[in-house]
């Protein structure tokens, strides 16, 4: 027999915890003021205890989430989440960007009720192979294929945000708290439609174009790569999403046709049209054998000596603008009566309000704002006010070189 609160879901108290940065049941069990092992109970799926209900909205206000939230099922996917550096990235950062991930979908999932989001447009560019099946030149011939399906052209990219939420990826942009994360993309387990969370940590517009590439490469290449076999292969599957988003950004068969004379000057000069860092430059030619890699790496050690590790000209160049569909669609809903702000977080949203507005990138205070109201222009008799009554005089301006 169960004790304690009805339906409540482990696997939601976890999320929480973990989306607050609480490391350890231990510390999240002294902040409520009960026994940690309480807390393991209640975070055991094969536990028969869950907190009463007093404790239920204790925990609830110090996690910051709605007491329903324990009770609805989390977004959790079969699939991997496709995240770099995992072996130099804290666990706690993971655990942390895991559950704003789930957050997201969650989110999403439930704005989809009221509008629609693109169709997912996404060609299957494997057509039937493993993604192991690869060669570097394959890729190079997707990148192409994409550019083409998409529309762009073999010029400098557009915002390749603005193109993923065109074809159907949704897309949102936070504070990750770490360097060590430049984003995330998994696949949400109701609608199996791509998600991507994207770092603003020390952001450019330049290094969020690679971020957001490299996480569509994933989108592209790697929708059937199962939990088990990600771990093992993380090294190749990465290497691969690196060299897709990098032939999406810089195609073949235009790029280096304006590389005249490899140095930095010159890519910092081609930064400026193309909109890709120096340092991804540098790759790029050398994975097209266009420079050997000595000279790579030489190109390596000026670009450090002359501290741009720690940033590039043209880094500010450009605005980095924010995903703007799950921001889009709010409005909507709100502007248009559908819903109203204070009942879509008494009713369809568990998370905190602040929690949405991030994952929305909507202003702090938003759902404590009261909406615009809309006023529309009098009109007069049977004409717009735009229309000009009655006889109209043109009035020439005199000519300036033959004024006295």
């Amino acid at each position: 027999m169960r004790i304690g609160t009805p339906g409540f879901i482990p696997a939601r108290l976890t999320e929480a915890r973990e989306a607050r940065r609480i490391t350890t049941k231990s510390a999240l069990a002294k902040r409520i003021g009960v026994s940690p092992t309480s807390v393991s109970r209640w975070e055991d799926c094969n536990s028969e205890q869950s907190p009463d209900y007093s404790t239920l909205v204790r925990l609830a206000g110090e996690l910051d989430v709605r007491p329903e939230f324990f009770l609805r099922p989390p977004f959790h996917s079969e699939r991997p989440t496709f995240l770099r550096s995992l072996s130099s990235t804290l666990v706690r950062d993971l655990a942390h960007q895991k559950a704003k991930m789930h957050w997201l979908q969650e989110t999403s999932y439930i704005l989809n009720h009221y509008v629609d989001l693109p169709e997912i447009d996404i060609p299957d560019v494997l057509e039937g192979h493993s993604y192991a099946e690869l060669r570097e030149d394959d890729i190079e011939s997707i990148a192409l294929r994409l550019r083409h399906h998409w529309n762009l052209g073999e010029g400098p990219c557009c915002d390749v945000v603005a193109l993923m939420e065109r074809i159907g990826i949704v897309v949102s942009s936070i504070e990750m708290g770490t360097t060590k994360l430049d984003g995330l993309c998994s696949w949400s387990p109701i609608d199996g439609r791509p998600h991507v969370l994207l770092a603003t940590d020390k952001m450019s517009f330049p290094r969020r174009q690679m971020d957001a590439a490299h996480e569509l490469a994933h989108a592209v290449l790697h929708y059937n790569v199962p939990e088990n076999e990600f771990q093992d292969n993380l090294r190749a599957i990465e290497t691969q999403a690196f060299r897709l988003a990098s032939a999406l950004l810089m195609p073949s068969t235009t790029y280096p046709l304006e590389v005249r004379h490899p140095s930095l000057a010159m890519l910092t000069s081609l930064k400026e049209r193309w909109r890709v860092s120096i340092k991804a430059q540098i790759k790029r030619l050398s994975d097209l054998e266009i420079i050997p890699e000595d000279y790579a790496r030489q190109m390596y050690k000026l670009y450090s000596a002359k501290g741009w590790s720690k940033g590039e000209p043209l880094d500010n160049h450009w605005p980095v603008t924010p995903p703007k569909a799950l921001k889009d669609s709010l409005h909507l809903i709100v502007e248009n009566g559908v819903r109203e702000k204070s009942d879509l977080l008494a009713t369809e949203f568990t998370i905190s309000a602040s929690d949405i507005e991030s994952l929305c990138d909507l202003p702090k205070g938003w759902f404590d704002r009261e909406p615009a109201e809309v006023v529309s222009l009098k009109t007069w008799g049977n004409s717009s006010p735009r229309e000009p009554q009655g006889e109209s005089e043109i009035i020439l301006f005199p000519n300036k070189g033959h004024t006295k």
